[in-house]
């Protein structure tokens, strides 16, 4: 099944819909979205293929994504550590943060030593809203995910790529490639880009604003909050 995809209007537009119309928190959607990580990490990578887990996360919401995935692959058995060197001024983001720290779950400042010694990457940097260049501290962040041969899981869209034109045509991030996707509601017209192994989170969309903004819920197995989706490289 192709499913369709979801440009950045749409999608913006549909989370602001979900947080009125469909009366969700901020607070719920990035916990459900953060779990829906977790699972696809789970599946890609399985606690014997190495406990530790690096999260590289940003100042926006794709970081906390990453922050609420980090907790739970902390009860799942695994060993995460952050990179977060951008805090959010935001009292959510506080919490999410300190809810690791209660944990004791490290943050770390040097994201290349951090890199040398873990088993996978979370890059939780930048989402379906990232567009022009890629800011300090980021840069070498970024030319270290390409250069790397430890499997990586990308939330919603490898960092460095545009949510239309995919990754950059020369220079920085255009030989960045993820071993996983985690594409959350739905997919965005950058996958037609992807080569990894693709997965879609979202069961909290309702039939009818997925029919408003036109594209499928995928069918989740079971209790699960992810699908694998089979990874397209034609123009949808």
């Amino acid at each position: 099944m192709t499913l369709k995809t979801l440009g950045a209007k749409a999608a913006a537009a549909l989370d602001q819909e979900l947080m009125s119309t469909c009366a969700f928190s901020i607070d719920q959607l990035m916990e459900l979205a953060g779990l829906s990580v977790s699972q696809a990490i789970y599946r890609v990578h399985p606690l014997n293929k190495g406990r530790r887990v690096l999260v590289a996360c940003g100042p926006g919401n794709n970081g906390g994504d990453g922050l609420v995935a980090a907790r739970h692959l902390f009860y799942y058995g695994y060993q995460p550590t952050i990179f977060y060197p951008k805090r959010s001024k935001n009292e959510l983001y506080h919490r999410l943060a300190k809810q690791l720290e209660d944990l004791q779950v490290p943050f770390v400042d040097d994201f290349q030593s951090a890199l040398n010694s873990t088993d996978h990457v979370v890059d939780a940097i930048f989402g379906f809203s990232f567009s022009g260049e890629v800011r300090e501290p980021f840069p070498k962040v970024i030319q270290a995910l390409e250069e790397t041969k430890i499997p990586i899981t990308s939330v919603d869209a490898p960092s460095s790529w545009n949510i239309e034109d995919g990754p950059p045509k020369s220079g920085l991030g255009s030989a960045f490639m993820p071993t996983a996707l985690v594409s959350l509601t739905a997919p965005k017209p950058l996958v037609k880009y992807f080569k990894g192994r693709h997965f879609v989170g979202g069961r909290f969309v309702s039939p009818s604003i997925a029919k408003k903004y036109d594209f499928e819920v995928p069918e989740y197995p079971g209790v699960d909050q992810v699908v694998e989706v089979p990874t397209t490289n034609e123009k949808l």
